[in-house]
């Protein structure tokens, strides 16, 4: 029996066959990253060391970050989670293949393009996202928040905890801010949005865009801000010459 021939039932069990593929290999993925503690926080804490490539293309004087522990049980929760993350995250293009998969035999030619265009633009754009926070915005931010001081009398000692949750929360954020491209696209070739409408309300999206940042950011200073804002800024331009480009080849 082929795909389009199986009953509700059937489609369950194939949907049920795909998760218990997917949670196999992330669990996989992700015992094997807990193991790998050592390989694993090197990346993690990277961007809190002064000799973080970022800081050494900025030529940015060395400073020291200290990180601390004030739970019983934080350090080993915390590396249970990041190892859950970068679980899912290396099992991820397996699970959008699957998932992939199931969708197909509903989809007609046209649609399956279309289909593929969106998983794959999607995912590249999520991971850009992930390692633009990772090599320029996290770290920047934790540089000068980290610091910081209104006195040489008060040394900054930085929670492990709060490291990794800010990372984890502004990757995530970031992974899904990237899709804006994405997302313009699919509405300019369904006709809801035009390159005109954009580039006239440019400065309400400015608003947005710097209240998005705000919400997204730990503080509210200026230089977070502004380097979070950005970026956001820079993928909105350039979501307007997506939707002109679509446009021209959609009238």
């Amino acid at each position: 029996m082929t795909d389009d021939e199986l009953s509700f039932w059937g489609h369950l069990d194939v949907l049920r066959g795909y998760l218990i593929r997917i949670i196999v290999v992330t669990l996989g993925c992700g015992i094997v990253a807990f193991g790998l503690k050592e390989w694993l926080f090197d990346i993690v804490l990277a961007p809190s060391r002064s000799d973080f490539i970022v800081y050494r293309l900025m030529h940015a004087e060395p400073f020291k970050i200290e990180l601390v522990n004030i739970g019983l049980t934080e350090q080993f929760m915390i590396h249970m989670k990041t190892a859950l993350y970068f679980g899912v995250l290396a099992a991820s293009p397996y699970i959008l293949y699957l998932l992939y998969r199931f969708i197909a035999p509903a989809l007609y030619r046209q649609e399956k393009r279309y289909a593929v265009r969106v998983v794959l633009g999607g995912y590249v754009m999520f991971v850009l996202g992930i390692l633009v926070n990772y090599f320029i915005i996290f770290p920047l931010t934790v540089r000068f928040l980290a610091t910081y001081q209104v006195s040489s009398d008060i040394h900054n000692l930085l929670s492990l905890q709060s490291y990794m949750d800010t990372l984890l929360m502004m990757s995530l954020v970031f992974g899904i801010l990237f899709e804006i491209p994405l997302i313009s696209w699919l509405l300019a070739v369904f006709g809801l949005l035009k390159a005109e409408w954009m580039q006239q309300y440019w400065r309400q999206a400015l608003v947005v865009i710097v209240a998005v940042a705000a919400i997204i950011t730990p503080t509210g200073d200026v230089f977070t801000l502004t380097v979070v804002s950005l970026p956001i800024w820079l993928l909105y331009e350039a979501s307007i010459w997506i939707v002109k480009s679509t446009q021209v080849a959609h009238p």
